[in-house]
């Protein structure tokens, strides 16, 4: 779980830390007598790598955009405010 401090004190934010394509990669695993394949275990280490790097990168991309769409709706909300009359000015 992510910790963050907050008036001096540790708080959870109720979600894990976010795992690193490099931590995926570079994790090192205790040797069993039974154990699995090395490059088995670090072939899937790649692709989980892999697949945490895209899914950062589209995080990222939709960040990017949803900061994008929200300014462009400010600059419209804006624009339209002044177009429009003020308040009390009408007949009512």
């Amino acid at each position: 779980m992510a910790q963050v401090y907050r008036g001096g004190q540790l708080y959870g934010t109720g979600r894990p830390a976010r795992m690193t394509p490099h931590e995926v990669r570079s994790r090192a695993f205790d040797p069993r007598r039974r154990g699995f394949d090395p490059d088995q275990v670090r072939e899937f280490q790649a692709r989980v790598a892999d697949e945490l790097n895209d899914l950062h990168q589209q995080v990222r991309r939709l960040s990017q955009e949803n900061d994008r769409i929200k300014r462009a709706l400010r600059d419209w909300q804006t624009m339209h405010a002044r177009e429009c009359r003020q308040p009390n000015e009408g007949p009512w």
